[in-house]
């Protein structure tokens, strides 16, 4: 029954390795809960505290979730369930239950993305996760992130963009809203794809949950992208943890003189590969799903609207957000770099970019923006116009002063491109 499912899930004191270990030992959890405390000693090594909490027989919070998750229309998915993740199913410590909320996809039938970088990310990086997103979807990947602040937002906007699923995966409740100011993202995600945790409905976003629900990140993924990353960062746990599961690790490489790149370019030195691209990730998958992912042939260019890079921003004024990752990781990590088992892959040196989080702290908001979708190639007035979705008059008057500050230069025939010097800085 659901409940003793769930009255599994949660017991305290019992690691999620032990409840994997259980159940290979009992036949399901109904067995768990009716068994006496000498059948547990076949089974393997149990603490005293898992003992003890496996002595407690009361399902009256395991009922309370149940209703919770009837009354918000909420989804359970079991270990043993058939559409249960088989990549997460195993992993050492998989979660005995999924709430989610949506559509669950066929997570085995094409390669799963998993996105990560830093809540605090430069225009660069937040550029660039939307758009790997959306080339990962295109080519035929599923996106899957944890929802915060910067790069995974920005990853699942794009993705949701080229019109495949996506999955979200929380240290909340499935039915919290966190940030609160991604809520359109959440309706947006719900309705193409899902949001899922292993929390059940109401549990709010204490810090501690979100290291724990990287694992899952990982787990449900063939391969983990790291856009951007300091060196401290929930998103360097992920990819630790998808190096000790077998998955891949990608990762864009950064401005070196960028310390929330320090973190990044030090997986790059431990052996991941360095990519460029969405076809450079599932690339790396054609063999194992040869029918389903494809390049794109119209990669586009993925830019910030003033909206998003404004509640990009957010969580520098928004106090709540001080609960979400602040796990502490070595500075070096020897067991992540054996993980790595792999060579970085050598491609073509693309243009150089500069350090637009450095130089925006002089800048407006409207100037930012314009600065995020050009680069050192020239681009017509009318296609940053569309792409910025700011005004003609906004845009001229920012660009003169782009202009006089020597950020940017104009070309004959309606043209703009940074210049030289700005590229350098």
């Amino acid at each position: 029954m659901l409940v003793h499912w769930i009255w599994l899930a949660h017991r305290p004191g019992l690691s999620d390795r032990a409840k994997v270990m259980l159940l290979q030992h009992f036949q399901d959890p109904e067995d768990i809960f009716f068994a006496d405390d000498a059948s547990f000693d076949y089974v393997g090594p149990l603490s005293q505290e898992a003992r003890q909490s496996l002595r407690d027989k009361d399902l009256r919070s395991a009922e309370a979730i149940l209703e919770a998750c009837s009354r918000e229309k909420l989804h359970i998915l079991t270990y043993r369930d058939a559409s249960y993740p088989a990549r997460l199913r195993n992993i050492p410590d998989p979660p005995a239950v999924l709430y989610y909320k949506g559509r669950l996809p066929d997570l085995e039938a094409l390669p799963v993305i998993a996105v990560v970088g830093t809540r605090k990310a430069s225009a660069y990086g937040l550029t660039s996760a939307k758009r790997l997103g959306y080339q990962i979807a295109r080519c035929g990947g599923i996106v899957v992130s944890g929802m915060a602040f910067g790069i995974d937002a920005m990853a699942m906007t794009g993705a949701l963009s080229a019109g495949l699923p996506v999955v979200g995966v929380l240290g909340c409740g499935p039915d919290v809203v966190y940030p609160p100011s991604n809520r359109s993202l959440f309706a947006d995600v719900e309705a193409y794809g899902c949001i899922m945790s292993e929390y059940p409905p109401g549990t709010p976003p204490v810090k501690w949950n979100f290291p724990k629900r990287n694992r899952i990140i990982s787990g449900l993924a063939c391969g983990v992208l790291v856009v951007e990353a300091p060196e401290r960062s929930g998103a360097l746990i992920t990819a630790r943890q998808a190096a000790e599961q077998g998955r891949d690790v990608f990762v864009v490489p950064g401005n070196i003189d960028q310390p929330t790149f320090v973190g990044s370019n030090r997986l790059l030195r431990d052996g991941a590969i360095a990519v460029s691209s969405g076809w450079d990730i599932l690339s790396e998958y054609e063999g194992r799903f040869p029918d389903k992912i494809r390049k794109d042939q119209q990669p586009a260019r993925m830019t910030l609207s003033p909206e998003e890079f404004q509640n990009a921003s957010l969580e520098d004024r928004t106090p709540s957000s001080k609960v979400a990752q602040k796990p502490l990781i070595p500075g070096q990590d020897e067991n992540l770099k054996k993980d790595l088992d792999k060579k970085v892959i050598d491609k073509e040196q693309s243009a150089s970019y500069s350090d637009v989080n450095d130089i925006s702290k002089s800048l407006s908001d409207d100037e930012q923006v314009i600065l995020a979708a050009l680069d050192t190639e020239p681009r017509l007035v009318d296609e940053v116009i569309a792409e910025t979705g700011l005004t003609t008059g906004k845009l001229l008057a920012a660009m003169t002063m782009l202009e006089l500050k020597g950020i940017l230069r104009r070309l004959p025939g309606k043209r703009v491109a940074l210049t030289d010097a700005k590229q350098s800085q």
